[in-house]
């Protein structure tokens, strides 16, 4: 192969992101969503312990189910959800939730660090964990698409998600400066009891020109994301029953 047509290929891949076109997504969205609730495709994280992935194709009601899938985390942000009731798995909006992980609205609301709900042993079915529900929303764009879908966190994987970030920090660099690869491995709590864990790794750096194109979709994001409701992120009937302990240090990490 002459080395042209190397340079060429190389070109091609390390310059997908900056290939997005200019995309106003609010004023779009204001066109042909107006009178709709705005919403984002989900990427489906599994119950009990499976390694595949949900991911939306083009057949709605027919999801492509994969094993890992890379894309750029354009922006991300803390959820917290409270039900004063027991959750049933309704779309209902939470008596009082948080975009934000410092302020909740409703009821109770206020200041989520010294919420009562917000600390161990208020949950409702399990005196060890957080009536409180913590998630991490992930806007992931994949390469040839201009519309991120979004991937809400469980408990179990926050942990992991903290230490991405923390690797990448380390290296002075911050989640929308890369293609990061997402799987998932089976981890199994205290009580026996397997679930699914997210897993991040690097695919590789954007270049210079796609994080230009990448930080404009981020900016555009982070100002609809607050528009997003809560039913997005569905719980799980057994995250009010089962318990999750680091296996590291013992600590008892959230009911899941």
């Amino acid at each position: 192969m002459k080395s042209e047509e190397i340079n060429n290929q190389a070109l091609s891949v390390h310059s997908g992101f900056a290939s997005v076109p200019s995309f106003n997504m609010k004023e779009a969205m204001q066109e042909e969503l107006a009178g709709l609730d705005l919403t984002f495709d989900k990427i489906k994280i599994p119950a009990g312990g499976s390694i595949t992935f949900e991911v939306p194709g083009d057949d709605p009601d027919s999801p492509d189910t994969v094993k890992e899938f890379s894309g750029v985390i354009v922006f991300h942000h803390p959820v917290k959800m409270y039900y004063r009731e027991k959750y049933t798995g309704a779309n209902n909006p939470p008596d009082c939730g948080s975009f934000d992980g410092f302020t909740g609205v409703g009821n109770p609301g206020g200041k989520c660090l010294t919420c009562e709900f917000n600390q161990f042993g208020s949950a409702l079915d399990d005196g060890s964990g957080k009536g409180c529900k913590d998630r991490r929303r992930i806007y992931i764009l994949r390469e040839g698409e201009v519309f991120p879908l979004l991937l809400s966190l469980p408990t179990g994987s926050l942990k992991n998600i903290t230490r991405y970030i923390q690797r990448l920090m380390s290296k002075c660099k911050k989640t929308h400066m890369v293609v990061t690869k997402f799987s998932l491995k089976k981890a199994v709590n205290a009580n026996g009891i397997a679930y699914s864990q997210a897993i991040f790794n690097v695919d590789r750096d954007l270049t210079a020109d796609e994080q230009n194109v990448i930080a404009a979709v981020s900016t555009q994001i982070k100002a609809i994301s607050n528009s997003v409701g809560f039913d997005i992120d569905t719980l799980h009937e057994s995250e009010d029953k089962v318990t999750i302990v680091d296996h590291d240090t013992g600590e008892i990490i959230e009911p899941l």
